[in-house]
């Protein structure tokens, strides 16, 4: 099966051309990506949503991260990526229904799947308040382990380091009879992609504002 292409970008965001994902990963080229993060209104306040990464990714299997996110493949533009919700979370959703939250310069490297990474990314990021239960969404198995949500001012006083766990519930991607059942559970710092505290920060509290 043939890799799916990213174009490629200099340390000015001028295109260069494309490469395979594996390549990309490998030799640290500059992609483009896009980041959706849903919020949801409650009686008990305002909830932000982390999906978990399935254990086959190939950068940070298992980790939480943003609600729906994905790389641009080649030719691609930002509008067209927003594809990526509806691919792993089951809902449709149109470009004007987002919020710009603008962009982020992200740079990790790590190890999955027994092969070295470096991920390098301008990322674009979006914001959207969708009042719907986690029950509502139907993920993409083998993107997505599960979703959670939690207390918006909790993932800020978690990232901020004034709590080291919180509370959260969550529902599996692969269920019994294909029915979600919540569940409670905790999320640490540790358990995140290790996108910078000040990335994550700045989106929460702007998701504050929508």
């Amino acid at each position: 099966m043939s890799q799916e292409l990213f174009d490629i970008y200099d340390d000015n965001d001028r295109k260069m051309g494309t490469a395979p994902r594996d390549e990309v990963h490998a030799k640290g080229y500059l992609h483009h990506s896009f980041h959706c993060w849903i919020a949801r209104d409650t009686p008990e306040g305002r909830k932000i949503l982390f999906q978990k990464r399935q254990d086959s990714k190939d950068t940070f299997p298992g980790r939480y991260d943003i609600t729906a996110a994905g790389h641009l493949s080649a030719g691609e533009t930002v509008q067209d990526a927003v594809r990526e919700v509806e691919e792993e979370l089951g809902i449709p959703v149109r470009m004007d229904q987002l919020t710009s939250l603008g962009t982020i310069d992200y740079y990790a490297t790590g190890t999955a799947g027994g092969k070295p990474f470096i991920d390098r990314e301008k990322c674009f990021v979006f914001g959207y308040l969708l009042n719907l239960p986690l029950t509502a969404y139907r993920l993409q198995e083998e993107e997505v382990a599960g979703l959670y949500e939690t207390d918006l001012d909790d993932a800020i006083a978690l990232f901020e380091g004034s709590k080291s766990v919180i509370p959260a519930m969550g529902i599996h991607s692969i269920t019994e009879n294909r029915v979600p059942q919540i569940f409670d559970t905790t999320l640490s710092l540790q358990q995140f992609v290790p996108h910078k505290s000040d990335d994550y920060l700045h989106v929460f509290k702007e998701l504050k504002k929508l």
